[in-house]
C-alpha cells in the first residue's frame, strides 16, 4: 500500500528516488514540474556540519549563467541557526559578490529577516531565483517571502554561485563540476 501511495504522488519523484537521486522539494516541483539536480554539496564551518545544499534547475536552464537562469537552491539544515543571523550573514556574503548601497542593505536585511525563520536540524529553506523578477523563499514547504528585486536575487544566489563566492569548492559541486567528495 505504501509503495502505491508513493507511485500516486508522482512517477518522476519515485523514479528519481529509485535511481539514488533525491526528489526535488514539492514547492520547487509546483513551480517547475520538470527539474533536474544540477549538483549538491555539504557546507561545513570549522568542521561542523551546517547544511546540505542542492541546486535544482528546469531542464532548459543553464546554471552556469545563474544570473539569467531560473533555479532553486534548497538548504537542508543539520544544526540550529538563528534566522536573523542567517540574514545578516547573507548581507556580508552578498557584499563579496557585488556592491550595493546601505539603503539597499537595510531593506534587504529586513526582507530576509521575514523570509528566514530560526532553523533546526531537519528544516529546509528553499530559494527560487525568478530571473528578471526577484526571489521567492519557502520554509519547510511554506512560502515565507517574495522579494521583487532582480539585483537582490542576483547577489543573493551569487553567495553560492558567483565566481566571487567565499566557498569556491561548494560552488563547483553545486554547478556539477566536481566529484562527489563532500557531497551529502
Amino acid at each position: 500500500m505504501k509503495r502505491r501511495a508513493v507511485l500516486a504522488l508522482g512517477g518522476l519523484a519515485w523514479v528519481a528516488a529509485r535511481a539514488g537521486v533525491p526528489a526535488p522539494p514539492p514547492e520547487v516541483q509546483r513551480v517547475w514540474p520538470e527539474v533536474r539536480l544540477q549538483g549538491q554539496a555539504r557546507m561545513t564551518f570549522l568542521g561542523l556540519r551546517v547544511y546540505d545544499a542542492r541546486l535544482w534547475v528546469p531542464s532548459q536552464a543553464d546554471a552556469q549563467r545563474y544570473e539569467d537562469a531560473p533555479l532553486a537552491l534548497a538548504l537542508h539544515y543539520l544544526r540550529r541557526l538563528n534566522g536573523a543571523a542567517i540574514a545578516e550573514r547573507s548581507i556580508t556574503e552578498m557584499r563579496r559578490v557585488g556592491a550595493f548601497s546601505e539603503a539597499q542593505a537595510g531593506a534587504w536585511l529586513e526582507a530576509m529577516k521575514r523570509a528566514f525563520p530560526d532553523v533546526g536540524d531537519g528544516d529546509r529553506l528553499v530559494g527560487l531565483h525568478l530571473p528578471g523578477r526577484g526571489a521567492r523563499f519557502y520554509f519547510n514547504g511554506q512560502r515565507t517571502a517574495e522579494i521583487d528585486d532582480p539585483e537582490f536575487a542576483r547577489l543573493f544566489f551569487g553567495i553560492w554561485l558567483s565566481p566571487r563566492t567565499s566557498e569556491p569548492r561548494l560552488r563547483e559541486q553545486l554547478l556539477g563540476r566536481s566529484g562527489r567528495e563532500g557531497a551529502p
